[in-house]
């Protein structure tokens, strides 16, 4: 469960955006894993996000192929969890949903992890207008604290993004 004060920031981040993407006639997806929907449960949890909000995935393993179009060399080399995967699938998805800006989202929530690939170990990444991009994350806490901060820095990611564009 996120602390109310999380929870507050991340419905104003989600909020933020929704009215930015809004203001630029701007169509978003989402392709996530770790997250497990969170990042497009917060647009949607955000009246107007049917606007601009097209589509939103959650894939694991053989999905992020399927669906986001990461290619099989690419988890073989560098795993599921990596700034590569992170990058092919905003990049895919962005393209594959024929949308203006993705979100996408590949870690390891917990509890388990190794010593490599360790529990708060996310990658998210954010592509729009041929510009992808892509934050390595450690973050503390538990299954859903992990989840929340990811949620909560994917959408900062995208704002920042956005003023750049």
């Amino acid at each position: 469960m996120m602390h109310d004060t999380d929870s507050r920031q991340t419905d104003a981040a989600a909020a933020l955006l929704v009215d930015l993407l809004r203001k630029r006639g701007w169509i978003v997806t989402t392709c996530e894993s770790c997250t497990g929907g969170g990042i497009s449960a917060a647009l949607v949890d955000i009246p107007g996000a049917s606007d601009v909000l097209r589509m939103a995935f959650v894939t694991y393993c053989e999905a992020k192929m399927q669906l986001a179009g990461v290619r099989r060399e690419t988890l073989q080399a560098y795993t599921a969890v990596s700034e590569q995967t992170a990058c092919e699938m905003a990049e895919g998805i962005r393209v594959r949903a024929n949308a203006d800006l993705s979100l996408a989202a590949t870690g390891i929530a917990g509890p388990g992890g190794t010593e490599e690939f360790p529990a708060g170990l996310v990658y998210l990444a954010c592509a729009a207008e041929g510009k992808t991009e892509v934050r390595q994350y450690h973050f503390a806490g538990d299954r859903n604290e992990v989840r929340s901060q990811a949620v909560y820095e994917a959408l900062q990611l995208t704002l920042r993004m956005m003023k750049e564009i």
